[in-house]
């Protein structure tokens, strides 16, 4: 397995964790006692490999907020123009794989 292939992998599960509302909370509440924590993949005490894996984990983490919290604020705007005035159906988000 390539190590780009595994890295993308990792960040395509935790994204779908945050982005499930069923997880979202405790996904971001252990991202933030795993970047307080001394305890570590790669130790804080190795100048810069220790900070990798925390800083690769806040960014994702920042990263997937916003954008939560950017598509909720253009479906409220979009549910205000709506001329009918019905909320837009929710879009839910569907993984597929085929079984052999």
């Amino acid at each position: 397995m390539k190590k780009g292939l595994f890295t993308q992998s990792i960040m395509d599960w935790y994204r779908q964790l945050v982005r499930n509302s069923k997880y979202r909370w405790v996904v971001l509440l252990g991202t933030l006692l795993y970047l307080v924590s001394p305890l570590d993949i790669s130790p804080d005490m190795m100048p810069i490999l220790g900070w990798v894996d925390d800083g690769l984990l806040a960014t994702i983490a920042i990263t997937e907020v916003a954008q939560i919290l950017l598509d909720r604020k253009r479906n409220l705007r979009q549910a205000k123009q709506s001329p009918t005035g019905e909320t837009p159906a929710e879009v839910v988000d569907v993984v597929a794989t085929t079984l052999s």
